[in-house]
């Protein structure tokens, strides 16, 4: 699922926070289109056990209405991607009997994963299509369905997704798909979504994993803790995302069988299983990145440890080499200034070996220092 770049006409932070600033208390169910949104294209996959015909609609949004409507027999598949066209969004709330409200969530596109049932015991279901990117952080896009008597409708904002692997199994009629009803393909979109959490999971996992080498890597990057932090603020988010498909899928399975009959219910227990799956790798990614924080700072700790010792060790080899140079350094004089010599007055200082004698005296410091610091394992590097 690549994430389609705006063009350039995208509009800025300040025009984007004015546009917020614009649905500020306004009457609940008023459509607003976000400024980003991009052009519609209309798509649709009509099929049963032995047909199979789809086009794209895109500006003929009357012949997809009409197509629709002269094919009772057939299921159908109505997918929008894009938002950027408020009247055609209001005519496919009127023509598919949208509530304005379920509608206001579509297009605001970001609402938590959940589901609901209106007219005629019709659901309507969000659900989050995850990637993680080659920008090494997890985009999410939000997937609106709605179903119907012979049909499921959904909305999405990007004009790529994770759904291609249904298309393609719609097509070869290898799977049960095309002999199940809307409702079941309605379980399909929402079982492919969940399914998609695996390869962005693994991603997450391989990235981990990089960054534990990176921490043992003597050329690691400087801004090593940044990426860590980062990465768990992805995983996190990713958690949130989770959580409410887990809970979607609970509710799901507690609808009266007339809105979901006994035999799908045994596969969206099976999408149950996957959200709980998920959910776990994400609670266990997160605490390996906290554990891999807490290494790295480990590690920065210690290598700063080490760097201290080493100074620690040069500074205690030099502090009685300074102290003898030091105190022969001070100008003592030999005589009073009248012929009398003193004795006690550095003797050392004018002995004919006196600057030799000073060398292997402070030769053997150093030496004795060393060996006491390698008995006590001071130098070694373990």
């Amino acid at each position: 699922m690549a994430r389609t770049a705006p063009g350039p006409a995208a509009p800025s932070r300040e025009a984007r926070r004015q546009a917020l600033y614009q649905n500020v208390g306004q009457h609940p169910g008023t459509l607003h289109v976000p400024p980003e949104s991009l052009k519609p294209r209309l798509f649709l996959m009509s099929y049963d056990e032995s047909v199979h015909e789809e086009a794209e609609y895109t500006d003929r949004y009357d012949e997809l209405l009409h197509y629709l409507s002269g094919q009772p027999g057939l299921k159908h598949w109505v997918d929008v991607r894009g938002y950027g066209d408020l009247p055609l969004m209001e005519r496919l709330m009127t023509d598919f009997g949208l509530h304005p409200l379920q509608m206001e969530d579509v297009l605001g596109d970001y609402q938590r994963a959940k589901v609901e049932v209106f007219d005629d015991n019709r659901l309507f279901l969000v659900s989050r299509m995850t990637e993680f990117t080659a920008d090494l952080t997890v985009h999410d896009d939000q997937l609106s369905i709605f179903t119907g008597p012979n049909y499921v409708l959904s909305f999405q904002d990007d004009y790529d997704d994770c759904l291609e692997v249904l298309r393609t199994r719609i097509r070869a009629n290898f799977s049960q798909l095309r002999r199940k009803s809307s409702g079941y393909l309605a379980y399909a979109l929402t079982d492919v979504v969940l399914d998609h959490y695996y390869p962005t999971m693994a991603a997450i996992g391989d990235y981990i994993e990089e960054l534990e080498l990176s921490i043992f890597n003597e050329r690691r990057e400087r801004r090593l803790l940044n990426r860590i932090l980062r990465i768990k603020k992805d995983v996190v988010r990713f958690r949130r995302l989770v959580y409410p498909e887990r809970d979607k899928m609970s509710e799901i399975l507690r609808l009266p069988d007339e809105v979901v009959p006994e035999e799908l219910k045994v596969f969206y227990r099976d999408a149950y299983d996957h959200a709980i799956q998920a959910l776990d790798l994400a609670e266990s990614y997160r605490d390996n990145i906290s554990s891999l924080a807490d290494l790295f700072l480990s590690d920065q700790s210690n290598r700063m440890n080490e760097v201290m010792k080493v100074l620690t060790i040069i500074s205690s080899i030099f502090i009685p080499l300074s102290f003898v140079v030091g105190l022969y350094g001070m100008n003592f004089q030999h005589d009073d200034g009248h012929g009398h010599l003193m004795p006690l007055n550095m003797p050392e200082l004018y002995s004919p070996m006196g600057y030799p004698v000073l060398l292997v005296v402070l030769t053997l410091i150093v030496l004795g220092q060393l060996y006491y610091f390698w008995r006590k394992g001071w130098l070694s590097s373990d």
